[in-house]
């Protein structure tokens, strides 16, 4: 009898452990196709310093915001994130003059170096919206050794907030990504819907 108890036992913690196992397979391959969906329809933007030091991690925010306000003065309204990066790359010897003029305001002169190129980024949140890990295309600014910290946003759609303090993104970004995205892919990318997620398998697992 207790011979038999035992199997059971062990039956159904081997049925639990494959069942979660299904699972996290499941919700890890769903999240691989998001993530590949998602690259083709986002232009990412990537910005490494020269250091770590204070003054070269704050020379890079003062590059940020100059390329940041460069980009909203002159490159007219894009339909997606491939007329987006097509305009950019026309203009990368503009953005690296930006980078170079800021830099000698500042007293600086390190080579500043552009390119849309393709880049894995880890999660990253911007705002209430969280980003899967992979493989994204981006304009990468290197400044001088391009050795420091770096910073991440998303320029279409236009996803980059420049005040760390409030990490607010734009309502019309969060709306275009809305429109090309599915209701799921959308809900699996906002922090909220995470949060809902995680509170109701809680109430599930205490019910």
């Amino acid at each position: 009898m207790k011979q038999n108890r035992m199997i059971l036992i062990l039956s159904l913690l081997l049925a639990a452990m494959v069942t979660w196992f299904l699972m996290w397979r499941t919700g890890m391959e769903a999240r691989e196709r998001m993530q590949e969906r998602l690259a083709g329809e986002v232009l990412r933007f990537h910005i490494l310093a020269n250091s770590d030091s204070e003054e070269d991690q704050t020379l890079k925010i003062t590059v940020r915001d100059r390329i940041l306000d460069y980009l909203k003065e002159e490159m007219p309204e894009t339909k997606n994130a491939q007329e987006t990066a097509r305009w950019i790359r026309r203009h990368v010897d503009e953005l690296e003059e930006v980078g170079r003029r800021t830099m000698e305001e500042q007293g600086y002169d390190y080579p500043v170096n552009a390119a849309v190129t393709t880049c894995w980024f880890p999660d990253r949140t911007y705002g209430d919206m969280t980003f899967p890990s992979g493989n994204y295309e981006a304009l990468r600014v290197e400044l001088g050794d391009a050795d420091g910290h770096n910073w991440w946003c998303v320029l279409y759609p236009s996803l980059c907030f420049q005040d760390a303090s409030n990490a607010v993104v734009p309502e019309e970004g969060k709306q275009q990504l809305k429109n090309v995205l599915t209701e799921e892919e959308y809900a699996h990318m906002t922090t909220e819907a995470d949060f809902q997620i995680k509170w109701y398998f809680w109430e599930r697992w205490k019910g």
